[in-house]
């Protein structure tokens, strides 16, 4: 078994979408990124990314590549998981916590954990999405922006 941790955040920026998890979200606002800024899915790459001792995703996707401008942060995931795939390693869980003070995500939670389900072949009760707020704390809390913290397990099909 292996273990990973990864964090993401990004401040919002006018004129964007919000797109957390692979669902996209209704707010006045989306992420100041290069990708579509999907904390969620950043970090739990960069947990997997980890786990699998294969860097973060800042070596494999980065953003002074044209490739990822705007890219779909699903694509990234699933070739994450492809890579893992590759080195005979298979997701077996992950918790990702979702730091925002706004906009609320309980009505996306659900959607969010099937679409990383999918993405990484795994089924949906082995993926747990959980928001919270900072109490009006720090960055999030002045709604400036998204963190996310994401830890995943890694099976390990080349050790006894």
């Amino acid at each position: 078994m292996r273990i990973g941790h990864g964090y993401d955040a990004h401040r919002f920026a006018p004129g964007r979408r919000l797109v957390l998890g692979g669902v996209e979200i209704s707010h006045d606002q989306g992420m100041a990124a290069h990708s579509d800024g999907d904390v969620l899915i950043h970090a739990l790459c960069d947990a997997l990314l980890g786990a699998a001792g294969l860097g973060d995703i800042g070596r494999h996707f980065p953003d002074s590549s044209a490739e990822f401008k705007d890219i779909d942060s699903r694509i990234l995931l699933r070739r994450v998981v492809m890579q893992l795939h590759e080195r005979a390693l298979d997701v077996s869980n992950a918790d990702i916590t979702v730091i925002a003070q706004a906009p609320k995500l309980k009505p996306y939670i659900s959607a969010m954990q099937e679409r990383l389900a999918s993405d990484m072949g795994i089924a949906a009760d082995r993926v747990n999405v959980k928001a919270t707020t900072t109490e009006g704390m720090g960055f999030t809390g002045r709604g400036e922006g998204i963190a996310a913290h994401a830890v995943v397990l890694l099976k390990d099909e080349n050790s006894n």
